[in-house]
This record gives C-alpha cells, sequence and structure tokens, in this order.
C-alpha cells in the first residue's frame, strides 16, 4: 500500500459488520469514516474527499450503486467497491459495468477484502490526501505503464481510436474483459494493454492458450497439484491463476475450453479460489481475468457448446478488435512499427520504408489472416529487400486476390490431395463453390467454410465407413483433431460403426 493514511468510507446498516469493517482498514492504518444509509453517505461525500468508497448494495434507505452513479456523474475520484449477497451475480456484474473496481460477495473474506481495497488503493490518485516520498508519483507511474500498453496499439483510424479508449476505461477496474477479433488482428496486444494500463501493471501477465493444451491436463495446468497428487507428481506446483497472482490471466481462445472445463473455470472465477489436484483445500487466487476468442460465443451458447452463465461472467466488457480490412488508413504506421521491431530483433539496423506504390498494393488486399499476416509479408519483403525501400516486387509479383472469397475460389479449383473414394453417397457430397460465386459473395464466410470443411469430412468418413480414427488419418488429422472438428460441426457418427477409440 502507498504510504499514509487513505481516506475511506464504508457503507452498512449492519451495526456489526460495520465495525468489522472499520476494525479491519483501522488497522491497515487507513483514515476510515462510517455510513448507514445512502443519505448518510452522500453527506459524507459532500463534506469530504476519499481514495474508495465500499458500499453494502441493499441499504435501508436505497442501493449502494446508487453513491457509485453519484461518483460517477460527478466525475468524483473515489474508487467504489461493492459487497452484494451471496450468489447475486446479475448485481455484481451490473456493478462493474457501471464503474465499480471490484465486488465482494458475502459473507466477506477478511483476506480477500483487504487484498481488493489494496488493489483498488494502488490505483488512487490523490497525491494531495496522501502524498508518495518516491521521486516517481503513482500518476506518473500509472501514466508511463499506459503509455508503454497503448504502443503496440498501432492507427489512428476511428476504430482503433475506440479500442484504445474502451482499454483506458476498463483498466480502472477489475471487471473481467472479453476480447473479440479474427485470427491475427492482435487481441493479445489488447490483453497486454489493459494489463499495464492498470494498477495490476507489476504483477505477471500469464497468456494461455486454451486450444493448446490437452484436454486430461487442463486442470493440473489451470488450478496446480499437490505432490503425490498423480503419477510423476513428485513436487508441489502451482497453476496459472496461482502464477498470476497480484497480475492479469489472459485465457486466449476461451471457446476451444471442452464443457466440464468451463464448470470447473466458472466456479473459479466466482469463488476467486482453486483448489490444486490432491489437496483438501481451496487457495484464494488475485487474479485479473481477460479473455478472448475468435469464435461467435453468443452464436456457441445457442449450440450447447459454451455456457451461458460462464459467457455472462466473462463478458462484463466488451472489446471488439476490427479486422485490418476495416482499417487500412492504419497500414502506413503499422508498417512502420512491424519494421522498427524487425530490425531492432535483427541487430538495430535502420528499417527501410514501404513505398506509396507497395502500399497501394497492400491496400488492395483483403488480409485474411489480418495484421499477423502482413507482419509475414514484411518479414519475407525485408529479408528479399537490398535497398533502404520496400516496393511492390519485395512484397510480390503476383497480383493479390481483391478478395478472400476469390482466394477460396483459387484453392478449391485445384483437386485436394487425399485419398477419397470415386463415388460417394450425394449426402455425404462436399459442398462446392458455384460458378457464380464470385459475383455472389456468402453471407456468411464462416458457414461457407464450414459447409466446405463438413462436406470433406463426411465424405472421409464414407470412404472408410465412419471409421474416426482412419477416416482422420487419411485427412492427416489425429483422432483427437477429428473429434473436434466433427463435433464444432455438428457431424453424428453410429457408436456401433464408429471406432472403439
Amino acid at each position: 500500500m502507498a504510504s499514509g493514511p487513505h481516506r475511506l468510507l464504508v457503507v452498512d446498516d449492519e451495526p456489526d459488520l460495520l465495525t468489522l469493517y472499520e476494525l479491519t482498514l483501522l488497522r491497515e492504518g487507513h483514515d476510515v469514516e462510517c455510513a448507514g444509509s445512502v443519505q448518510e453517505a452522500m453527506q459524507a461525500l459532500q463534506r469530504r474527499t476519499f481514495h474508495l468508497v465500499i458500499t453494502d448494495m441493499r441499504l435501508p434507505d436505497g442501493q449502494g450503486i446508487e453513491l457509485l452513479h453519484h461518483v460517477e456523474a460527478a466525475g468524483r475520484s473515489e474508487k467504489v467497491i461493492v459487497i452484494t449477497a451471496y450468489g447475486s451475480a446479475e448485481t455484481a456484474v451490473a456493478a462493474l459495468k457501471a464503474g465499480a473496481f471490484d465486488y465482494l460477495t458475502k459473507p466477506v473474506d477478511l483476506r480477500q477484502f483487504r487484498s481488493v481495497v489494496a488493489a483498488a488503493l494502488g490505483q488512487s490518485a490523490l497525491p494531495s490526501l496522501a502524498p508518495s516520498p518516491a521521486p516517481v508519483s503513482r500518476v506518473d507511474q500509472l501514466s508511463a505503464a499506459l503509455q508503454l500498453g497503448m504502443a503496440r496499439l498501432v492507427g489512428n483510424s476511428p476504430a482503433m481510436s475506440h479500442v484504445r479508449m474502451l482499454v483506458d476505461k476498463v483498466s480502472r477496474s477489475m471487471a473481467p474483459v472479453l476480447v473479440t477479433g479474427e485470427s491475427g488482428t492482435g487481441k493479445e496486444l489488447v490483453a497486454r494493454a489493459i494489463h499495464l494500463s492498470s494498477a495490476r501493471a507489476a504483477g505477471p501477465f500469464v497468456p494461455v492458450n486454451c486450444g493448446a493444451i490437452p484436454e486430461a491436463l487442463l486442470e493440473a495446468e489451470f488450478f496446480g497439484y499437490r505432490k503425490g497428487a498423480f503419477t510423476g507428481a513428485t513436487d508441489d506446483r502451482p497453476g496459472f491463476f496461482q502464477a498470476a497472482k497480484g497480475g492479469t490471466l489472459f485465457l486466449d481462445e476461451i471457446g476451444d475450453l471442452p464443457l466440464l472445463m468451463q464448470s470447473k473455470l466458472l466456479r473459479a472465477i466466482q469463488e476467486r479460489s482453486v483448489r490444486p489436484l490432491g489437496a483438501t483445500a481451496e487457495v484464494p487466487c488475485n487474479s485479473r481475468i481477460v479473455s478472448a476468442t475468435h469464435r461467435n460465443l453468443p452464436q456457441e451458447v445457442q449450440a450447447g457448446r459454451f455456457r451461458q452463465d460462464l459467457f455472462f461472467r466473462l463478458n462484463v466488457i466488451h472489446i471488439q478488435v476490427p479486422p485490418l480490412r476495416d482499417r487500412l488508413m492504419d497500414l502506413a504506421p503499422i508498417c512502420e512499427d512491424i519494421l522498427e521491431r524487425i530490425c531492432g530483433d535483427g541487430g538495430g539496423h535502420p528499417p527501410p520504408r514501404v513505398t506509396e506504390e507497395a502500399l497501394q498494393h497492400l491496400c488492395s488486399y483483403d488480409f485474411p489472416g489480418n495484421v499477423r499476416e502482413l507482419e509475414n509479408m514484411l518479414h519475407r519483403a525485408l529479408a528479399l529487400s537490398s535497398a533502404d525501400s520496400i516496393g511492390v516486387e519485395e512484397l510480390g509479383a503476383q497480383p493479390r486476390p481483391a478478395s478472400v472469397l476469390e482466394a477460396l475460389e483459387v484453392q478449391l479449383s485445384s483437386p485436394p490431395a487425399v485419398d477419397l473414394p470415386d463415388e460417394v453417397p450425394a449426402a455425404a457430397a462436399p459442398a462446392v463453390l458455384p460458378p457464380h460465386a464470385a459475383e455472389e459473395l456468402p453471407a456468411s464466410l464462416e458457414a461457407y467454410l464450414d459447409s466446405v470443411e463438413r462436406g470433406i469430412l463426411e465424405q472421409a468418413l464414407a470412404r472408410h465407413r465412419f471409421n474416426r480414427t482412419a477416416a482422420g488419418a487419411s485427412l492427416g488429422l489425429s483422432l483427437r483433431q477429428m473429434r473436434y472438428r466433427m463435433a464444432r460441426l455438428g457431424i453424428g457418427v453410429d457408436s456401433d460403426t464408429s471406432d472403439p477409440t
């Protein structure tokens, strides 16, 4: 905590709880004022400025969220922590969306209470009330962290300006954030910007690719394990939640988690504690959750592949990262930033510039791989270029397709390198690109690609008498990959004809 006393306003209509909160905070060295109603709290706010307001939601003359609205509407600097009844998830989420720093559920765990208060005070910016003896003030530290976090969010297009505005706003609270966008748009960069712009910037940032962990290892990786919990567990090992203590846990591709793990993750987020494998007691966890996915989670919820209550918990604040084709005006600064980083990693030689002709050439492309694809292009161009500029020749002499669909038409015009039967039942025939597709774009590219993939998988299954192992092997897929794709596309196989594994 910062040196010097902080002024805290605690609001609760239960005298015993009010005394408990007050004594706990006084022992931490804070200046505490108490109120038993909304009216008393409003009067206290009129008399003084506080660093932090801690309020129960249910009060005799109103709701604690009224204090939050008052603080937000008046542009005051106080952070607000709300205390809700156990199981009031909707109330807690509403408070976070309204601007609360964090929330606690009754019965309040005092250790968690102190931890949340400490996190809130670490972000407080009232130097007149709690001057810092350090040469660099807390405000300057936060400003530097904010600049560092925003540095990689390059571009001045309206779409990116909106993203930066949301990052700045959500960094002031502990509200869970869901970052969505196509693959390659920079969702992890947004998550890092949120972390570096928050009071948790000094803590760890732990990125986790949920789709890259084998299902059998998910629980051990997320929650850790105790020595002897299973064969090979020779020592205690912390999980991702423990590793992110005091920082941010970034759950990338959250939509790839199986349903059973989704249920366990939901409990960990709600209870703010995890039980390592082999342990008998839960361990408190103090980490902010930022998740990301390229999937349409509302559709996944409707299809039964993603828990609605978990989506409700994760999607308190939503940030949509735009695709590169929707912000082509940012191409020049993005190219400059990428080339500077590449050259810096390669020895620090001056980066070349991208010519106007090359930029125009890039602007005619849809970039299905987004910024990641652009970075790969510039890596290749830099390797081929011997001058101080990158032109159209270095980017590739072949004309680039003007749309993703034309690229698909080129790919599908060649026969697939798959050993499939000459005769396939009509029901199992793969979807093909209609002759007029170049003129009529599909209503949903994702649905169109799914139909193509579904047709190939059904054709392979029919060829191998619906044996998933054999069908997957013919397509270069493992059984686990085959099961995953079949489940995602809703392809059913009779258990009597499928492989025993």
